[in-house]
């Protein structure tokens, strides 16, 4: 499906996000470990989300869609699903579920799984889940270190593991994991990560300990968890508060977003580039909570400036990486990304996508091997822009369009509905 954005006058009004992605995931599959009911608040219907409920009732877990819009999960127990074992589980394009979901099946003795997905799934690396499963007593297969993933349970026993890359995912699993293993199980990241797993691990009651970068679980018989309130997602809000910094005379609110410090690095960096973003963020050194912070940002357009990107900063802005490409074709000098090599494994090469997309619409940007270079030049001209298949880039190539001279033709735009199936409905209401 291919949808044509032309250049727009200013964004105005209010937006509520739709509900996080990341959380979402994590609360469902949390919520089937539980032995008791779980509500799950404001849960995001999309076609990722929607693979984890079908996952986790494939284990077993009974999932009611209530009229009011909540989800009441009832789960089968940390150490049940061997009982419903054998069977083979696509997760579609969902990455987070590929990523966690082994972390509890490597716990249960005697149960074996096979988890595959869509072509994009299959492509992405497995390995950093298999290794530290293996290291707990799991057995874990992988396709060339891809999915296929086969995972057979067993007794599994508390590891001291140091991630080779800061990734939440891997960090979750491994944490899922030592909630069934003998033992301490620790985890130590070489840069923070998001930190949604550990919240609500938090919640359900489950002894844990974070010491700077280290972070340690212990074994556990239940998780004590009665319900999970899903913020905005800041990923998806990210596309509306980028087209609000680059149109001229913008200015939106974006409401119920979740102002965790995790979730915000694309807010700080385009504030370093001159971007009127107003909000009570999170503090990072705060004790860590049970919840996620909720608030509101006030946007505003203002001209911008080039920044770089470090590698330190990159874990906590992968998803949002793209729209620095886009601030970076509106800024005054060369906008660098550093340190992002990631981004080449995700649901296409982002770095070869943001490239070629952005360069197609009249950017001056190049490719490095673990990130890109902007010249900013004042815009962009506009043209077709390839989505790859790809939910986020399908979205920057939208809001190039509408900050663009003469509008942008996004080829698969149906991309979007991967994340954010309203995303254009919710973009028209702040553009009439």
């Amino acid at each position: 499906m291919n949808r044509r954005f032309e250049p727009s006058g200013p964004l105005r009004g209010t937006l509520v996000p739709p509900a996080d992605k990341s959380i979402s995931h994590r609360a469902a599959l949390l919520a089937a470990m539980a032995d008791e009911p779980v509500t799950v608040t404001n849960y995001l219907r999309s076609n990722d989300t929607l693979s984890t409920l079908a996952a986790v009732r494939a284990l077993g877990a009974a999932v009611e869609e209530r009229p009011d819009g909540d989800l009441v999960i009832r789960g089968v127990g940390l150490r049940t699903p061997a009982a419903v074992s054998g069977g083979m589980l696509d997760v579609g394009n969902a990455g987070t579920l590929i990523r966690l979901l082994p972390g509890w099946l490597a716990g249960q003795p005697g149960g074996e799984w096979t988890l595959t997905g869509d072509e994009s799934i299959r492509r992405r690396p497995m390995g950093r889940v298999a290794e530290p499963l293996r290291l707990m007593g799991a057995e874990v297969e992988t396709d060339g270190g891809t999915a296929p993933l086969r995972v057979r349970g067993a007794e599994l026993r508390g590891i001291d593991y140091d991630l080779p890359v800061a990734s939440a995912q891997v960090k979750s699993c491994v944490l899922i994991a030592g909630l069934l293993a003998q033992g301490s199980t620790r985890v130590r990241e070489p840069i923070r990560s998001r930190d949604h797993t550990e919240r609500i691990l938090c919640r359900a009651r489950v002894p844990f300990e974070r010491d700077g970068l280290s972070l340690a679980v212990s074994q556990v018989d239940e998780l004590e968890l009665d319900t999970v309130a899903v913020p905005g997602d800041p990923s998806s809000a990210a596309f509306h508060i980028a087209a609000a910094c680059i149109v001229p005379g913008s200015r939106i609110v974006i409401e119920h977003l979740d102002l965790n410090w995790t979730r915000n690095a694309f807010v700080r960096i385009a504030q370093r580039m001159g971007a009127v973003i107003v909000g009570d963020l999170e503090d990072p050194d705060a004790p860590l909570p049970d919840r996620e912070p909720i608030g509101e940002l006030d946007v505003a357009a203002a001209p911008l400036v080039a920044t770089t990107v470090e590698p330190d900063e990159v874990p906590l802005a992968i998803d949002e990486l793209p729209l620095v490409g886009l601030l970076g074709c509106f800024a005054e000098g060369d906008t660098i990304v550093r340190g992002a090599g990631e981004l080449r494994h995700k649901e296409s090469d982002r770095i070869a996508g943001v490239v070629e997309g952005l360069r197609g619409l009249g950017a001056d940007i190049e490719a490095t091997e673990d990130g890109f270079v902007v010249h900013g030049d004042g815009g962009l001209r506009g043209g077709a822009f390839e989505a790859r298949g790809d939910h986020r880039l399908a979205m920057l190539g939208a809001v190039a369009g509408l900050a663009s001279r003469e509008g942008v033709e996004v080829i698969g735009m149906e991309a979007a509905s991967v994340s954010y199936p309203g995303f254009e409905a919710d973009l028209a209401t702040l553009l009439r």
